[in-house]
């Protein structure tokens, strides 16, 4: 194999590894009272309010507002319907590098700039909006964690692009 095409394997492994992820995470958006519910249950029953009382109070607390908001202001719930679309749109955004990574490298470094957002985000918005600095941290962890297999990326279509005629496509499969 080719050091292109050896590029080319990688660059659409970790790119189709990153948009599963996107679409999970935008995915478990949707049922967030039922994943709630289910959070509580499956804590308790590994005596998590022994063990974790911080995680176990804040669970409780983040599920009782949803239970509230899905009985009493069930609309609340279309903003998590949005955010999981706007993750499902992102997601699909992708395929332009996993295409043809060299001249859609931009929209991999606009993943990597939206994964740098999340930490800005979460300092600021957490603390105005009551969010436990610990759970704050887990949300930034997505940036940190999201950037890897992007940068991972970038780096590789940077390799590739010294590696490719500026006329020759790259294949799609």
């Amino acid at each position: 194999m080719s050091d292109r095409a050896a590029l080319l394997k990688g660059i659409r492994a970790w790119l189709v590894f990153f948009v599963v992820c996107l679409v999970l995470s935008g995915a478990t958006a949707f049922p967030l009272v039922h994943e709630l519910r289910w959070t509580e249950e499956v804590l308790r029953s590994l005596d998590a309010p022994e063990h974790l009382p911080a995680l176990m109070e804040w669970i409780e607390r983040v599920r009782d507002g949803l239970d509230t908001a899905d009985a009493d202001h069930p609309f609340l719930l279309y903003g998590t319907d949005w955010l999981a679309f706007a993750h499902l749109v992102i997601a699909v955004a992708f395929y332009g590098p996993y295409r043809d990574p060299v001249r859609n490298i931009w929209v991999v470094e606009f993943g990597m700039i939206a994964c740098a957002g999340i930490i800005p985000l979460a300092l600021v918005c957490g603390p105005i909006r009551g969010i436990p600095f610990w759970w704050s941290v887990i949300d930034m962890a997505f940036g940190v964690f999201g950037v890897i297999p992007l940068y991972v990326v970038r780096r590789r279509i940077r390799r590739l692009e010294a590696l490719t005629p500026n006329t020759a496509p790259l294949p799609a499969t």
